[in-house]
């Protein structure tokens, strides 16, 4: 199978061809690097293939912005440049298989549990509006082009060096000023890239849209013991929530400037989980626990 794999260069990306590239022919596009260097947000791409599957995984996140600006980039990158690549394939091919790496970031939700993909798109931050844009655009096109469109929307993503909010909690870790909340208990959905990454060529046949987790919905508690014990550091100390409360009124009044707020604390002490029944039912999807991945392997 010939792929074209956009945002090969990132974190998803990097995983995705060292899954893939054995069994598949993978032409990646990035910025910098790859088959093809191309700004999706700002040029239309001209390729020399027609290619059987995309696997669409470039996209802008891992950032809360602070400007207008910032906030129109999410746009720039998620929406405009996933419009600038079907643009391109048109121009080239239509290939008989699209995949679009989106986020569980599009139902808009801070807390709840066993979110499926029936919930409604309420996102209301630029990140999670840009996924839904960029969903609708894709869905749009597969059907006018009788392309096999599939769509994951995926949790925190767990590998080595993970970006985002786990990357900082090992770095954390790592360092000894990372403490749990209220004993930790707070359950969140994450997802192994190497599980979405083998996953992609059986779902690409498939098509549909698709919540991926890991299953086990690790509170912070065990996932902190978890990376402690990897690390070779003492069990994070636990922050009463009472004290957490003060601090976060403090944050309220400082501002941008406080590394935690209300709103930060209330978010990190409540449940965030997604069902993902649908994709083990219908494609068979089957995954690793992500505490036992911790256990034995180095982040």
């Amino acid at each position: 199978m010939n792929i074209l794999l956009t945002g090969a260069n990132g974190f998803l990306g990097k995983i995705i061809i060292k899954r893939l590239e054995k069994e598949y022919q993978i032409l990646a596009l990035s910025r910098n690097c790859g088959d093809y260097q191309v700004c999706l947000d700002k040029q239309i791409p001209n390729f020399n293939h027609v290619f059987e599957l995309v696997v669409h995984a470039a996209g802008k996140a891992h950032s809360l912005p602070k400007t207008e600006s910032e906030r129109k980039e999410f746009h720039c990158v998620n929406v405009i440049g996933t419009g600038n690549l079907l643009k391109g394939l048109e121009k080239t091919g239509i290939p008989k298989q699209f995949v679009f790496i989106s986020s569980v970031s599009v139902y808009g939700q801070e807390s709840g549990s066993n979110i499926n993909e029936e919930h409604p798109l309420e996102a209301k931050d630029p990140y999670g509006l840009s996924k839904i844009e960029a969903e609708v655009l894709v869905t749009e096109w597969c059907k006018q082009n009788n392309v096999v469109w599939t769509i994951l929307r995926l949790p925190l993503l767990v590998g080595e060096n993970p970006p985002g909010n786990l990357g900082a909690m090992i770095r954390a870790i790592e360092k000894g000023y990372y403490f749990n909340i209220c004993g930790g208990k707070a359950k969140k959905s994450m997802v192994l890239a190497e599980d979405v990454a083998a996953f992609i060529p059986k779902v690409a046949m498939i098509g549909g849209i698709y919540n991926l987790i890991d299953g086990g919905h690790p509170d912070f508690y065990k996932l902190s013991a978890a990376i402690s014990k990897q690390k070779n550091k003492k069990t994070p100390y636990n922050l009463p929530l009472f004290m957490a409360k003060i601090i976060g009124f403090i944050g309220d009044i400082l501002g941008d400037k406080a590394p935690i707020n209300s709103f930060k604390l209330k978010k990190i002490t409540s449940d965030l989980t997604f069902d993902d029944t649908k994709a083990r039912q219908i494609v068979g999807w089957k995954s690793q626990g992500v505490l036992e991945y911790f256990e034995r392997n180095i982040i």
